[in-house]
């Protein structure tokens, strides 16, 4: 897969179709994540907390995402209800789970309650479902060590406030990397918020799996060939 994966933050679903038809336009990009902000977490909300309703009536029509025969969708959960919104996503046709470690009080608890219900033991096929964890800029990643057995993913945020697209790239996060690879080479790493074409290759070289990019693909002068810029990088895990 390509190290690129845009991200769609937006505030309802007309904007989320018109991303997802953007980012059907780039040949590599083969995974997308939704940036979901309930607005307690962290402010200010996006869909579906914006129009809450609307979106718990497509799911019971049974209606699923967009495009689920174009992309696989991550969702990043920037919500205090993570384990009843992560159900939510996955009966919406999504496939991966960002948490954020900073948002829940027991997330050993957490991860493990989503293994039981999503993983092969529950019935589901092998690697069906993927879980990462989020860690911001101002956390340690002790926070993180105990849990590193029941994630397929870490996600590094590579900003200050996470949840608002278009802020400059914190570049504590490339040290944060560098340590955190060292002890853990074998677990898959993205970083997310801020990044652009320079800071995905100073990544890339530090073995980083994935870059999530929102602002510097969605408000390029040209999105098609600023995603395309991004296609000649090596993604170490190719995942």
């Amino acid at each position: 897969m390509s190290l690129l994966v845009p991200a769609a933050l937006v505030e309802s679903f007309k904007e989320l179709e018109a991303d997802l038809a953007l980012f059907a336009k780039m040949p590599t990009v083969k995974r997308v994540q939704i940036d979901t902000v309930d607005g307690r977490f962290v402010r200010p909300a996006s869909w579906p907390y914006t129009d809450v309703s609307s979106f718990r009536a497509m799911r019971e029509r049974g209606e699923m995402l967009p495009l689920l025969e174009r992309f696989e969708y991550e969702i990043d959960l920037m919500c205090l209800d993570q384990e009843r919104a992560g159900d939510a996503w996955l009966a919406f046709g999504a496939t991966r789970l960002t948490f954020h470690a900073e948002s829940v009080n027991d997330l050993p608890r957490l991860l493990a309650r989503m293994h039981a219900r999503y993983t092969a033991g529950a019935g589901f096929l092998p690697g069906l479902v993927a879980f990462g964890v989020a860690l911001s800029a101002a956390s340690d990643i002790a926070l993180i060590e105990p849990v590193l057995p029941l994630v397929d993913y870490v996600q590094f945020m590579g900003i200050r406030r996470i949840g608002m697209q278009g802020q400059p790239f914190d570049r504590r996060v490339l040290e944060r990397v560098r340590a955190f690879r060292s002890r853990y080479p074998r677990i898959p790493v993205q970083v997310d918020g801020g990044v652009k074409l320079a800071e995905a290759k100073e990544l890339a070289l530090l073995g980083v799996t994935n870059v999530v990019v929102g602002s510097d693909i969605l408000r390029a002068k040209n999105p098609l060939a600023e995603a395309a810029a991004y296609a000649d990088l090596e993604n170490p895990f190719g995942v």
